[in-house]
């Protein structure tokens, strides 16, 4: 048997006592056994007897006996097989020949040698001579044995032996000039003594698990292996001091990551990280140092970048702070290292330079170029100093000046909403994809249009004295409704953004077109939320409606119910009363053309080859249209009077007052190429009726004149009709001479080779449009009854108040016409003066009073 500090194959083995406790199974105490035969001189010997010719068993015996193994095992139970017979003995002998004492001494000695020679060969980066199982026993026996301390003391001087040596000297001969060299040869040797320490630790791993487990005093082996570590390399010694060295080398590092130096090891620096994080020092000792050369490289380039545009200075902070946060998270900093560093880089990259980042010229200028990334790259950079609310002032002084530009601007008055929605609709889009939806810009937004729709200076550009932008959206929503989607430009349709969230919000899909044109009119109510005076706008529509409806132009009849919901909604059943009166007139008279139908075929009149449609309309609801004289052909005069002796009948003191600018009708003609149904105003109608009279001779005409005196038309009117006729598109006759403008010395002839590719064909848009007259007209009637309202509102206020002085009364007047129109004070003062002469009011002692 052997002990555990010897080695079959070491020679012999030494005869001293095995002091572990240890036992195999299956074995008895180590001295031998012999076994005592009887001798011939035993009074119980029986010499055995032998024949001449042996038998079986005796050989069988014999040969048994020969093969008797040296070492009989005591502990296997017997056998039927017993080759002796009869009492056996058994006598134990001691084979010691020296004390248990000595025996023990002699084997820790061995097993300290076996150890220090185990550190030996792991310093050296070599494989102990003996196998690692054994040294394990060997240090489990020393500490059973009490040499604990003893054995953790020699453990521990001989690595701090090795390092302070031997690494230290290494490190010192292998480190080059640089920084990083020295960073290297660090980390190199780094790494040798983590896999040797690993090594060690696995030897004296029982000294770990208990004796060092259990000690307030000592160190566990891991823990020690890096304290020793740390202070060989990172602590000074006889003014070498290769820490500091390191630790500008990942410095360095870092620093050539930021310029794109291509000597930057990213492998190293993420190694070097993981080691100061071991090591314990790098809150202490690197973290300091980066953010120290990180301030000093954030004031650099920020000083740097600062002579560049505001576009470029904020890309470049935008990647710079990008890298930085990706260099944190990719090279295993510190989470403190890194909230720190963009600390830093805050403060210096965008609060010190707060200037810059929202000079009003700079913001503009991207705001003009819907520079998106940009502008939420600003954004973002205000959000991370925490003064993105700066922003919202040069946003909201950038949406005035832009939109007084295109509200003033005489010259493209048409387009005047179109751009206003386009404009509005890319501050949408900022707002959602640059400003992350922040209510407060919306908030600014909104106040800025309000402020530029309702600037008297548009006031005096127009030299109106009443809001255009009401009548522009008026015009707009008229546009929409007779044209639907297709009159817009793509850039105010929505986009998929769009459409996402209106299915989210519960809305139809604005990918349908029904649903798209509900989102148009509601963009148009929001520009006709801003105006102040909303008398304008009411105006304006009721025009426009009338024409739709009297000449069935209307692109839905839902979306017409659907905006004037949206008004009702907007601003009340009153202002709504007229325009909801004007569709039932619509139903009223289609029920009363039928009743008429009816009476005709009742009174045996017969069906005329004309087709009468007549619109009973009420006159407090509609617009008010002048009258005019129009010499009507003889069959459409025949009906007109029928129908009048049908009204009077069937409604007693009832008056109709026939509206002949409004009429449409639908012509026959016959043209070389074939004929042409012609949808025309009644204008148009009497015009082109009055030809029929020289359809027989070729070379006939009828001069400006002619047609005046047969028409019954002169000035304006009889100008754009014949000049929609002959100068216009569609000519259907022909002007002589040739030109855009029709004169009083002209003549016309029917254009028989005139040719179209439809059937029917429109020339009646001429009725849809306003001219100049007519709008000018509707601005002054609009201020006059503001004038009206203003004396109204006075009235109202001093029959209820009795007393008033005269600023509490005007301060009254305009919060109550607010809605309707904005009033200057000097006009109410002049209608509080108009009252006073109708004895309404009187003076007295300072204040107004109430004349019952």
């Amino acid at each position: 048997m052997h002990s555990p500090a010897s080695s079959p194959t070491d020679g012999p083995s030494p005869s001293f006592m095995i002091p572990s406790k240890r036992k195999s199974a299956g074995t008895i105490d180590s001295r031998p056994l012999q076994q005592s035969v009887p001798s011939p001189s035993d009074p119980h010997f029986k010499r055995p007897r032998f024949d001449s010719q042996p038998d079986q068993g005796a050989a069988k015996m014999s040969t048994v006996l020969s093969k008797r193994p040296e070492i009989v095992d005591l502990t296997k139970p017997p056998t039927a097989f017993q080759p002796h017979k009869g009492a056996k003995k058994l006598v134990i002998k001691n084979l010691r020949t020296t004390s248990q004492a000595a025996d023990l001494a002699r084997y820790y000695d061995a097993t300290r040698r076996e150890l220090d020679e185990a550190l030996q060969a792991i310093f050296q980066q070599k494989q102990p001579r003996q196998p690692l199982e054994r040294l394990y026993r060997g240090v489990e026996d020393l500490c059973r044995h009490g040499a604990s301390k003893e054995l953790y003391k020699t453990l521990q001087d001989r690595c701090e032996a090795h390092l302070k040596g031997d690494v230290r000297a290494a490190i010192s001969a292998e480190a080059g000039s640089s920084n990083i060299d020295m960073l290297r040869t660090t980390y190199k040797h780094w790494v040798i003594w983590n896999a040797q320490s690993t090594t060690i630790r696995s030897v004296f791993s029982y000294l770990d698990r208990t004796f060092l487990l259990s000690s307030k005093d000592f160190q566990q082996i891991n823990d020690m292996a890096i304290t020793l570590f740390r202070r060989t390399v990172f602590v000074s010694f006889q003014g070498f001091n290769p820490g500091v060295k390191t630790l500008d080398g990942m410095c360095d590092l870092v620093d050539y990551d930021r310029r794109g130096d291509d000597r930057f090891d990213s492998t190293l620096l993420r190694d070097s990280i993981s080691m100061l994080h071991v090591l314990n020092i790098y809150g202490k000792s690197f973290e300091p140092r980066i953010l120290k050369a990180s301030t000093q490289y954030y004031e650099e380039f920020a000083e740097e970048q600062s002579s560049a545009s505001l576009k470029s200075y904020i890309s470049s902070c935008e990647k710079l702070l990008s890298r930085e946060d990706y260099r944190c998270n990719a090279y295993n900093f510190d989470s403190t290292t890194k909230r720190q560093m963009l600390v830093d880089a805050h403060q210096l990259l965008i609060n010190n330079y707060s200037a810059k980042l929202l000079d009003g010229g700079s913001i503009n200028k991207l705001l003009d170029e819907n520079a998106l990334e940009s502008m939420k790259a600003l954004y973002d950079l205000l959000l991370l100093g925490g003064i993105q609310k700066s922003l919202k002032c040069p946003w909201e002084e950038y949406i005035k000046e832009a939109g007084s530009t295109i509200v003033n601007d005489t010259s493209r008055g048409d387009e005047m909403v179109v751009r206003l929605l386009e404009f509005r609709r890319s501050l949408d889009l900022m707002i959602r994809d640059a400003f992350n939806r922040d209510d407060g810009f919306t908030y600014s937004m909104r106040q800025a249009f309000g402020s530029f729709i309702n600037d008297k200076k548009g006031l005096a550009a127009w030299k109106t004295g009443t809001s255009k932008v009401g009548e522009m959206i008026a015009k707009y929503i008229d546009i929409l409704l007779r044209g639907g989607l297709k009159t817009l430009p793509k850039s105010l349709l929505s986009d998929v953004k769009d459409r996402m969230d209106a299915e989210k919000s519960g809305q139809a899909a604005t990918g349908d077109e029904d649903a798209e044109l509900d989102r148009q009119l509601d963009q148009a109510l929001e520009l006709f939320r801003f105006i102040e005076g909303k008398d304008v706008f009411e105006a304006f529509y009721k025009q426009d409606l009338a024409r739709r409806l009297l000449m069935g132009r209307s692109a839905s009849a839902d979306a017409e119910r659907s905006m004037l919901a949206k008004l009702k909604n907007e601003c009340g059943s009153n202002f709504t009363h007229n325009l909801e009166q004007m569709f039932k007139d619509q139903q009223v008279a289609r029920e009363e053309m039928a009743s008429y139908k009816s009476w005709c075929e009742g009174n045996g009149h017969t069906k005329s080859s004309l087709d009468l449609g007549v619109s009973i309309l009420s006159a407090a609801a509609w617009p008010s249209y002048p009258d005019t004289q129009l010499s009507l052909p003889d069959d459409v005069a025949t009906q007109i009077e029928r129908f009048e002796a049908y009204y009077g009948n069937m409604h007693t003191g009832r008056r109709l007052n026939w509206k002949h600018s409004l009429a449409h009708c639908v012509v026959k003609a016959r043209f070389n190429k074939g004929p042409k149904e012609l949808l025309v105003s009644a204008y148009q109608a009497v015009v082109l009726t009055l030809f029929n009279q020289i359809e027989s001779d070729p070379d006939g005409f009828l001069a400006y004149q002619q047609i005046a005196d047969s028409s019954g038309l002169s000035g304006p009117d009889l100008d754009r009709t014949l000049q929609s006729l002959a100068c216009g598109k569609t000519r259907v006759l022909t002007k002589h001479p040739k030109g855009r403008d029709v004169r009083q010395t002209d003549t016309f002839t029917v254009n028989k080779a005139f040719t179209d590719p439809k059937y029917r064909v429109k020339i009646n848009q001429i009725q849809l449009k306003e001219t100049k007259e007519e709008n000018k007209e509707t601005h002054e009637r609009i201020a006059q009854d503001r004038q009206f309202e203003c004396q109204a509102a006075i009235v109202r206020i001093m029959k209820s108040r009795k007393t008033m002085t005269h600023a509490n009364l005007v301060a009254e007047v305009i919060n109550q016409t607010k809605s309707r129109g904005a009033i200057e004070p000097s006009e109410i003062k002049k209608n509080i003066e108009k009252l006073i002469e109708k004895d309404y009011l009187e003076r007295e002692a300072g204040a107004y009073t109430y004349l019952a």
